[in-house]
């Protein structure tokens, strides 16, 4: 099981970033839970500072702005 956390205060772009794993996740046929973390001072401890972002088993992926869809499967497939 993959554990992804979108950083973010919880904005649109945001809840669009955490439906956009969920369903790359269904489509690859991966278990993966998606926790939000909208905690400004446990999002500038992963060194982001522009919202939203994905991290992936502890590693972060992106930053700032919508991530494209083919760029989230690959992430969640790796």
């Amino acid at each position: 099981m993959k554990n992804v956390k979108v950083l973010g205060p919880g904005c649109s772009r945001c809840e669009a970033t955490a439906q956009m794993v969920r369903d790359a996740a269904a489509e690859l046929g991966l278990d993966v839970t998606v926790e939000k973390v909208t905690d400004y001072a446990a999002i500038a401890g992963y060194g982001i500072a522009s919202t939203p972002g994905i991290v992936i088993d502890g590693k972060v992926v992106h930053a700032g702005g919508l991530p494209k869809p083919d760029d989230v499967a690959r992430w969640l497939a790796a």
